[in-house]
């Protein structure tokens, strides 16, 4: 229970990664609170459902991560709610795919102010206390992206090309504290979303859904397997720990060799 009496806020922890992050978090005792979309009562389960199996305090703090008033807002109730924000981690993303000559403007701003921005306005909100306190811990969940290219994805690349910025700069603003900052760069996660593409893939080539996957993830990553978002939550654990003082700056892949070829 290396994070007993720290408080952490994950963003986009309804679903997917950021609910296994919210949960190998609440494993090492820290205090909870979630931010995402979804039906309120399942949000509620699963709220109270964190709370009953660690044994941690959980809130919910509702936040639209393209809107800077309401992120402050966002952290500012889990200040209220659990006394303190100690580690914040930037998950919620979107993505939308376009050629750059038919990338619709509102779909670019969208991606920026949800990848990059948000993360930067949470950030800039958390830090006084983290420095009041002389301890933070910050994860930027970037991704493959943010260190390699892709075809059609230029707001997302260009967003988490960004993140990886940001996660250096803060970095080294509080290298001489107790705060770090850390990137984790994922490739394929099997989420619902790779799910869902996975069978569309053995749909066309009327193929099993294992040979399906191989498929399609081996034309990126040479492993061909996907990344269990508990090794992401993990790996968020371990960035959190003693053991990583002085990981500070970096951009971990998680991306089955990716990012080697």
């Amino acid at each position: 229970m290396t994070l007993k009496g720290k408080v952490a806020l994950v963003t986009g922890s309804t679903s997917g990664i950021g609910t296994a992050i919210a949960s190998a978090l609440a494993a090492q005792g820290a205090d909870i609170a979630l931010n995402g979309f979804g039906d309120a009562a399942a949000i509620e389960a699963m709220r109270a459902g964190i709370e009953a199996r660690h044994g941690v305090r959980a809130a919910y703090c509702a936040a639209d991560m393209s809107r800077p008033a309401e992120i402050d807002a966002m952290v500012a109730r889990a200040i209220e709610a659990l006394g303190r924000v100690d580690i914040l981690v930037n998950n919620a993303g979107i993505q939308h795919v376009s050629p750059v000559d038919n990338f619709p403007s509102d779909k670019w701003e969208m991606v920026i102010a949800v990848n990059l921005s948000a993360c930067f306005y949470a950030t800039r909100a958390v830090l006084p206390g983290m420095r009041a306190r002389d301890w933070g811990r910050i994860v930027n969940i970037a991704s493959v992206h943010g260190l390699v290219a892709s075809v059609d994805k230029s707001a997302y690349v260009a967003a988490k090309h960004g993140l990886v910025g940001l996660t250096k700069t803060v970095a080294l603003e509080t290298a001489r504290t107790g705060i770090t900052c850390n990137a984790v760069c994922p490739g394929w996660v099997l989420t619902p979303l790779v799910e869902k593409q996975i069978a569309a893939r053995a749909e066309r080539d009327g193929v099993a859904r294992d040979e399906a996957q191989v498929r399609l993830l081996s034309e990126k990553m040479p492993s061909a397997d996907p990344v269990a978002p508990e090794a992401l939550g993990a790996l968020v654990a371990y960035l959190c720990s003693p053991a990583a003082d002085q990981v500070r700056g970096t951009a971990i892949p998680v991306d089955g060799g990716w990012t080697a070829q």
